[in-house]
């Protein structure tokens, strides 16, 4: 009977095994359930168990992976947006307006505006390397749009501050001791917050006034984390627009930056910079006070002083902006010129201005961790490139920019000025023109392939002597260009390499006397031949505006412009 009713119903065997295998997937469905809780709920407490237990720079070490990745999304976001934004603007809401029109200068000055003010929050937010880009951008006041100019000099002193606890936890791990133990006062809240480290005021036991330069505490770690992450945006970048590869320069530059995390080393940096510019009474490089100085912490000499371009206060303490001007340009065209020990990072936040012995401008050099070397044989080609571009000496020009390995030499040269050069003017006006800055826009747009060629071709060091010569000359403008930049710094090229070539020679030569004779004879013939090239060109003008006038020769458009 019972094979009769299993036969009668031949679907209830089906229905059983549905049965069980209903009840399986659901276990299944509940032990996958569980565990999914359970990775949920575990993880998190398994991962919190671990970082109490870890040492405290074990957990910073893991903030920083976490970070790392917010940084990279709000990087990525920030350049997305900015893309987006200049897309819109520019193919739908100025779209069929003239470039000359008030409502398409409105619309792409606000549009310049919103990206500046996102770059800054972003730098702002990520902090370290991120604030220090955003600086380099600063002294580009002739290449980017003005919103953007002003909007970036926030960077230049500003930074985050970091809590009262961190500084502790610092100097316990490099001194064994905290800062009220270190120095006799200690003031917490920093007077300047830079890219890399905060600035407090202090005093040693005996009195003396000090700032003490405090390192980010996580900065040294998260250095690497920084850079690959930039390498990673700056390749997406690429990708989207392939003639925008600046990889090669990050690569380049990430063992110099480095340096600068490395307090030590700016200590040492600083002391040869003091050695070096002995001679120069009006400048002033704080002494490094050694026992309360680390890798992460830089002690150094108290000075006053206002930010060089600050031109209200310099003019308040009765100093003058030409002077002013005039030290600097010579400070820098020494280093570049002759000692070849370059400051790489001479931003206004890194230059105090104050009353010296003299009464007159007393330069105060701050901040040495970022330096770039510059080789004897670079220097001399540098030097004499430099004085037959103030002379209009073509050929010359071309064969030192082949001995600095580029071979489009003229548009090196602009580079080198940042500025139009006409081989038919000697004078080099400090301030551009309305002309000279679109000029200078449109090729930094339509050669920009280019421009990147003599960038990859000249010896790498010249990339950061490029950032200093373009941060002076940006200097040099704030004060008012009271003086002739180009031509101070020619002489100083000639000096340099009558120096160079004097210490080549033989021990007679090497004495101060035959020196100075020597700097003295290359000098006087250098400004001789500038004030004959001047003059003749002068006569020359004159003799062709008499004959013009009457009426002995036509002047034609070229040679309008160059009477004029």
């Amino acid at each position: 009977m019972a094979l009769l009713r299993r036969y009668l119903h031949p679907g209830s065997s089906f229905q059983t095994i549905r049965t069980f295998s209903s009840v399986r997937e659901n276990k299944r469905r509940g032990l996958l359930w569980k565990l999914i809780v359970g990775v949920s709920v575990g993880l998190p407490v398994a991962v919190g168990v671990q970082y109490a237990v870890l040492a405290p720079r074990e957990r910073r070490k893991m903030r920083i992976v976490t970070e790392g990745f917010g940084r990279f999304c709000r990087s990525l976001s920030v350049g997305v947006l900015i893309s987006v934004d200049y897309w819109w603007t520019t193919n739908v809401t100025v779209r069929g307006l003239h470039e000359s029109s008030p409502s398409y200068l409105t619309e792409m000055s606000a549009c310049h505006q919103r990206a500046a003010e996102s770059i800054v929050e972003g730098a702002l937010r990520n902090g370290g390397i991120y604030i220090k880009l955003g600086q380099g951008l600063c002294s580009f006041n002739h290449l980017l749009p003005p919103e953007y100019i002003r909007t970036l000099q926030v960077l230049e002193d500003k930074a985050l501050n970091r809590r009262y606890k961190e500084v502790d936890a610092l100097f316990q791990e490099d001194f064994n001791k905290t800062p009220e133990q270190l120095f006799k006062t200690f003031d917490y809240e920093p007077i300047a917050a830079a890219s890399l480290a905060q600035v407090h005021k202090a005093e040693l036991f005996d009195g003396t006034p000090v700032a003490v330069k405090v390192q980010y505490i996580d900065l040294r770690d998260r250095f690497d984390g920084d850079i690959r992450i930039l390498e990673i945006l700056l390749d997406i970048i690429k990708f989207m627009h392939p003639s925008f590869g600046f990889r090669w320069v990050l690569k380049d530059l990430k063992g110099t930056l480095a340096q600068e995390l490395d307090f030590e080393n700016e200590a040492r940096n600083s002391e040869r910079c003091a050695v070096e510019l002995k001679h120069f009474s009006f400048i002033s490089v704080p002494k490094v006070f050694w026992e309360q100085t680390s890798k992460r912490v830089l002690t150094a000499e108290f000075c006053n002083g206002c930010k060089i371009n600050n031109v209200e206060e310099i003019k308040r303490q009765g100093l003058s902006l030409k002077d002013t001007a005039d030290k600097l340009i010579r400070t820098f065209a020494e280093q570049i010129f002759y000692t070849g020990f370059i400051h790489a990072d001479p931003h206004p936040g890194n230059i105090l201005v104050r009353r010296g012995p003299d009464n007159k401008a007393e330069l105060v050099l701050l901040d040495h961790g970022l330096y770039e070397y510059l080789s004897q044989q670079d220097r001399v080609a540098l030097c004499k490139l430099w004085r037959s571009i103030v002379l209009r000496d073509e050929a010359a020009m071309e064969k030192y920019s082949c001995e600095l390995g580029v071979k489009e030499y003229f548009l090196f040269c602009e580079m080198l000025l940042q500025r139009p050069i006409n081989m038919q003017e000697l004078g080099l006006s400090n301030i551009l023109s309305q002309e000279d800055t679109a000029y200078m826009r449109e090729m930094a747009s339509q050669r920009f392939e280019s421009i990147m060629q003599v960038l990859k071709a000249m010896p790498r060091p010249m990339l950061l002597v490029f950032r200093n010569i373009n941060t002076v000359r940006s200097i040099n403008i704030t004060l008012g260009a009271p003086v002739d930049r180009y031509f101070v710094m020619a002489k100083s090229a000639v000096r340099g390499w009558s120096k160079i070539q004097a210490e080549r020679t033989g021990m007679l030569h090497r004495l101060w006397v035959f020196r100075w004779v020597r700097t003295t004879w290359e000098s006087l013939k250098f400004e001789l031949a500038l004030r004959w090239e001047m003059a003749a060109m002068s006569m020359t003008r004159s003799f062709l505006s008499l004959l013009s006038y009457v009426g002995l020769v036509s002047v034609d458009a070229d040679l309008y412009e160059y009477l004029r």
